[in-house]
């Protein structure tokens, strides 16, 4: 079977006809909810096993729930969890209380995930925070220090993969110096090499938990001007396979976003000349359900078949999903809110 190199979402909370066709015949890799595809737990979990159903196969499905602003699954269907700067705020206080928090809060949000029947989530953010960080990330980094960012996000990936969730670590190699928002316009960063090396190091100290990564859509100046890490041969190859050392799957961050310039099937080709295995589109922008199968449609065709090293990739992710540790999750969550009040009582 032909599987495309490309994740791609779909319309609503229920399959329509015309996407069961697209799944049969595009075959994508994977498959991500947007919130408008997230009702219920009934509803999601049907869902979910109805795309499965219709690609033949145990595709991943992915979400983007990262806690805090952003998250797919909302309440009060969902329990709502912190967004990263608060167990960053913890961690600040008291160490071994923040990294206990971060896992077990993972740990829950991933047995949320798994219950349904997803197993990736595009968390967590590895950027490092700076005090012109826009507001796009602001909150979903969890600090200012390389060495809380590495700690948290090790914490955040361990507690996904005790509940049988793979994470994928975001957005390489570094997006915390972004001061316009990517959705809307390309970032572009002015810092020279020896500062952009602390962003780069959150990501290296991350290489060795992580099968996934995401990249920024964000321009150096002292690397390659005026290119998009994206869809930039010499920042994927020298800065994000070279320096920081990553051999996972790298996917790129949603090429709907307007900082990569063109139409989606151009952004999908010179992302996959650059060097990303996959193509991540979630026609966030969109509500018309046939607007939004025209852009899967788009997607798909310009990702072309998921071969070679990158198909291997896609299969080192798939083996390193484990099974689910055991959980009580009434007594996990009374332990979690348990620790954030005390953390917050004692600050």
């Amino acid at each position: 079977m032909s599987i495309s190199a490309c994740i791609t979402s779909i319309s609503g909370p229920v399959l329509l006809e015309e996407e069961r066709a697209f799944l049969r015949a595009a075959q994508p890799w994977g498959v991500i909810l947007m919130g408008r595809s997230c009702l219920s737990r009934v509803q999601v979990r049907s869902l979910v096993c109805e795309i499965k159903s219709e690609l033949g196969r145990e595709a991943l499905i992915f979400i983007d729930q990262e806690g805090g602003r952003v998250a797919r699954l909302k309440t009060p269907e969902w329990p709502k969890f912190p967004a990263a700067a608060i167990y960053g705020a913890i961690y600040g206080a008291d160490r071994n209380a923040g990294l206990e928090a971060c896992r077990l809060g993972h740990q829950l949000l991933g047995w949320e995930l798994s219950q349904l029947g997803i197993f990736a989530n595009c968390a967590p953010v590895g950027d490092l925070r700076q005090p012109t960080t826009h507001d796009a990330i602001g909150d979903r980094a969890f600090g200012y220090s390389v060495e809380t960012v590495i700690a948290l996000a090790e914490a955040a990936l361990d507690g996904l993969a005790m509940s049988g969730v793979a994470g994928c670590i975001k957005h390489m190699p570094g997006q915390g110096r972004a001061a316009v928002d990517t959705h809307y316009a390309l970032p572009d960063v002015a810092e020279p090499d020896s500062l952009l090396e602390m962003d780069f190091s959150v990501f290296k100290g991350l290489t060795h938990k992580a099968l996934m990564g995401m990249t920024g859509h964000v321009s150096y100046q002292a690397i390659a001007v005026g290119e998009a890490a994206t869809v930039s041969k010499t920042v994927i190859s020298e800065v994000i396979r070279t320096r920081i050392g990553f051999d996972g799957l790298l996917m790129t961050d949603d090429l709907g976003m307007s900082a990569l310039g063109g139409n989606l099937a151009n952004r999908g080709e010179r992302a996959l000349d650059a060097g990303c295995d996959i193509l991540l589109h979630c026609s966030g922008f969109l509500r018309e359900s046939a607007a939004i199968l025209a852009e899967m449609e788009e997607i798909a065709a310009a990702s072309g078949t998921l071969t070679g090293r990158s198909l291997d990739r896609a299969e080192d992710v798939i083996a390193g999903l484990r099974p689910a540790s055991q959980i009580d999750p009434v007594e996990a969550w009374a332990d979690f809110e348990t620790l954030l009040a005390q953390t917050q009582a004692g600050a």
